[in-house]
């Protein structure tokens, strides 16, 4: 039975139809980080731009976390969390944004701020993030976003330092964006002052790419941690697979970051620095994943919790600044599948009980090193040259007889 041409004409339309969805629906997979930065992007120009309201550094309000110190001795930690604000109405996140400080408080703080909480007080402060949509391009009103973000992380650290003391050893924490701006706290504020860098623990800049270039000249003073037992340096690395070909490239070319003179300009071609958080060392030798003392997923978690690790999940190797590590056995410490995943922090940590180790040995070494200082004599003040002083004679008694 021949079909009838009516027949044949609704299946054409049929398939056409299906045809026509099936391209859609590939091009939009295709196209889709295209497609959620359209919907992200504010639409105003950075410069016409009215911030949401900033915060008082000096109220408790202001800080996803700050307590007070047991003993004179004890180190506290600054930590920036990452980007949790996606974007959309604004180029920098509200600081009552609900799903981005439910992010900070529920995954942000338990995995990333807490191995460091082990090592002293922990200090969180509340910020107006620049939104993920600024890191997935480099637009003027991106970059001056970015930089609006680091202003209220340097008024949180001025806040700091007056709440610690003049005494008090520090760590440095930030991750993805909130290593941007320890980053930026390193070029502008520690580089110029001898007495920072002195109680500074160690700097650790995760998921942030960080120019060699920078510890040639500004950061000469701060050297990267070579071996398990320096102090007063910095570990950074950004952690991907090998096949993960788009989040490398944009790692180690697109990404921008600090220049020593305190500017932002790409990284490509300035060579990235990678500490090996499972050796605790700056090396391109293979570490085992029987080496890997463990990953937490610690979501809803209080930061002062004591999640159990995962260990063994994964080998890790510094490469072209790159830690390139294996996918884990464990589920919930693979990378989800999410919109813009090559431009976010994960929703665990992989290095967990790694870091943990690293920041208490670190702390302690300081530890020592400070008792030992404060035995020694203060130093000698520099010599003075003492100009000639005219003499003037004393009058001889017999004169006056």
């Amino acid at each position: 039975m021949k079909a009838s041409p009516i027949s044949i004409a609704r299946w054409m339309i049929l398939a056409g139809a299906g045809g026509f969805l099936v391209l859609l629906v590939l091009t939009s997979w295709a196209l889709r980080d295209q497609i959620f930065q359209t919907f992200q992007d504010p639409g105003e120009p950075f410069q016409t731009y009215t911030p949401p309201p900033g915060a008082d550094y000096a109220q408790d309000d202001a800080w996803y976390a700050r307590a007070g110190f047991a003993s004179e001795d004890e180190p506290a930690v600054f930590f920036v969390h990452p980007t949790t604000y996606s974007g959309g109405s604004n180029w920098n996140a509200q600081l009552d944004k609900d799903s981005a400080v439910e992010a900070v408080t529920r995954t942000m703080l338990p995995n990333y701020g807490a191995p460091f909480a082990g090592s002293g007080v922990l200090f969180a402060p509340k910020y107006r993030q620049a939104a993920l949509y600024t890191f997935m391009n480099n637009r003027e009103d991106s970059i001056l976003a970015r930089q609006f973000a680091y202003g209220d992380v340097d008024r949180a650290f001025t806040a700091f330092l007056d709440q610690i003391g003049e005494d008090r050893p520090f760590i440095l924490a930030g991750v993805g964006q909130g290593g941007f701006h320890v980053l930026g706290l390193l070029v502008q504020r520690l580089s110029v002052r001898p007495d920072l860098r002195a109680r500074l623990i160690a700097a650790y800049v995760l998921e942030s790419p960080v120019p060699l270039d920078l510890f040639n000249d500004v950061l000469a003073d701060i050297p990267p941690c070579e071996t398990e037992e320096d102090v007063r340096c910095v570990v950074a690395f950004s952690h991907a697979r090998p096949a993960e070909e788009r989040r490398i490239r944009i790692l180690t070319e697109r990404s921008m970051t600090w220049t020593p003179r305190g500017g932002l300009d790409f990284v490509d071609g300035r060579g990235l620095l990678c500490v090996n958080p499972i050796l605790s060392a700056r090396t391109v030798e293979y570490a085992s994943a029987r080496l890997h003392r463990g990953g937490v997923a610690a979501e809803g978690l209080p930061p002062d919790s004591t999640p159990a690790p995962v260990p063994g999940q994964t080998g890790a190797q510094c490469g072209d600044g790159i830690l390139f590590v294996e996918e884990p056995d464990y589920a919930d410490l693979r990378r989800p599948n999410r919109l813009a995943e090559e431009y976010r922090v994960p929703p665990f940590n992989l290095f967990y009980e790694d870091l943990r180790l690293d920041a208490a040995r670190r702390s302690l070494n300081l530890s020592t090193i400070l008792q030992e200082e404060r035995r020694w004599a203060p130093p000698l003040e520099a010599v003075e040259e003492v100009e000639d002083a005219p003499v003037v004679p004393i009058p001889d008694e017999r004169e006056f007889r």
